[in-house]
């Protein structure tokens, strides 16, 4: 098995071959997936070594100390936190040689065309078709919603409804679609903030081969469980330092500006900071249990956690700035390529946290799953689990 040493040695290699400061960085990137020092967990030939996720630490620390490139992992997260995952887990060898290394070095980005219209806290009653035509191939129809990075993405991780005649959790099948494929339109959302970090994804008649399918046919649902526990794992349980995030921007403005202090907001503060570094102590005890295997469902409550806070973070901080709190310092139309919780003034986090609790899986939902896998509570009744999707009130 492939120890630190063994890492260090490889990593050293790779940095004697392609030095940093001569190299270009997207040719620095390749080269450091096929040493396996991408994902040093993956198998050998798709970014890793087959060594275990714990030792991904070696390498980077490796790197950071002789300044080489990463690669932007924020304006890459989908394709690195939740199609990559479920690649690995459901894709033929085919698709996982041909889609892995691009997109762990950025070149194409990736977005997820889950939700809909009248398919979002309720996800498995989607409404979007793909039906197969006589020569193999998908013909999708339908409409997404609230899709990050579409506007960006050369792919996109496709749940679509492929057989309307049983009940609406067995009839999804799992799709890649190409983003740049005719009947494929992205349309801005703008949201509260004034941006559009967000689209709409109109599909007409956009065919997709069967060779694009991730799992089988009618199995979609149970592959898309794949994507959607590593997303609460990426949203809930990404890793910030010690007063990182929310908390550290409201801290810096109780230090600097004392005029603000009342003995009530400090009481509430210093509860926040509590909460705040139990959930970041939580987050790290998540990643410790990921190096042992896939995600669990202790995602969805990381996720939780980690909308109210920064809601009662953000309306906290809007409330000791008093008047200067209310104000916003731009409402121009903007086409992010990140989403940033945490930027620009207080204003802006106050109102881009409300977001918070509805992406990446409802709070509602999420409390669902955590009473239900987590706590072993018995389920909510539910009268259409054995219904035709075709046959469901809508």
């Amino acid at each position: 098995m492939t120890d630190a040493a063994e890492l260090r040695r490889r990593t050293r290699e790779l940095l004697t071959a392609h030095p940093p400061a001569t190299t270009d960085r997207l040719d620095f990137l390749r080269a450091r997936f096929d040493a396996g020092l991408a994902w040093v967990h993956y198998p050998e030939g798709l970014g890793g070594l087959g060594a275990p996720r714990s030792l991904q630490a070696v390498v980077d620390a490796e790197l950071a100390a002789e300044g080489a490139p990463d690669n932007d992992p924020r304006r890459i997260g989908i394709g690195l936190g939740m199609a990559a995952p479920t690649i690995l887990q459901y894709g033929t060898d085919e698709q996982k040689r041909r889609l892995l290394r691009p997109l762990w070095t950025g070149e194409e980005v990736w977005c997820q065309l889950f939700s809909e219209p009248g398919a979002g806290s309720d996800l498995a009653a989607l409404g979007t078709r793909a039906v197969r035509d006589d020569g193999g191939d998908w013909i999708v129809n339908g409409q997404k919603v609230w899709t990050s990075s579409a506007h960006l993405a050369r792919w996109a991780i496709l749940i679509a409804r492929t057989d309307p005649d049983v009940p609406k959790h067995r009839g999804i099948t799992y799709f890649v679609c190409d983003m740049t494929d005719p009947g494929v339109e992205v349309r801005p959302l703008r949201q509260i903030t004034g941006e559009a970090e967000f689209n709409e994804v109109f599909l007409t008649d956009v065919r997709i081969p069967d060779s694009r399918r991730l799992g089988d046919v009618g199995d979609g649902w149970r592959v898309a469980q794949t994507t959607l526990n590593n997303e609460r794992v990426a949203i809930g349980g990404t890793p910030i330092p010690r007063e990182g995030g929310m908390i550290g921007k409201i801290a810096a403005t109780w230090r600097e500006r004392p005029e603000l202090r009342t003995h009530d907001l400090h009481q509430r503060l210093l509860g926040l900071w509590v909460e705040a570094e139990v959930a970041r102590l939580t987050g790290v005890r998540l990643r410790q249990q990921l190096v042992a295997g896939q995600p669990g469902p202790e995602g969805a409550g990381m996720k939780l956690n980690f909308a109210r806070l920064n809601q009662e973070i953000s309306g906290l901080e809007v409330e000791l700035l008093g008047e200067e709190g209310l104000l916003y310092d731009d409402w121009t139309m903007r086409r992010p390529e990140l989403v940033d919780f945490t930027g620009r003034d207080a204003g802006y986090r106050y109102l881009r946290s409300k977001g918070n609790s509805i992406e990446g899986g409802t709070s509602e939902v999420l409390l669902n799953i955590v009473a239900e896998r987590v706590l072993g509570l018995p389920a909510e009744p539910r009268t259409d689990k054995d219904v035709a999707w075709k046959d469901l009130a809508r």
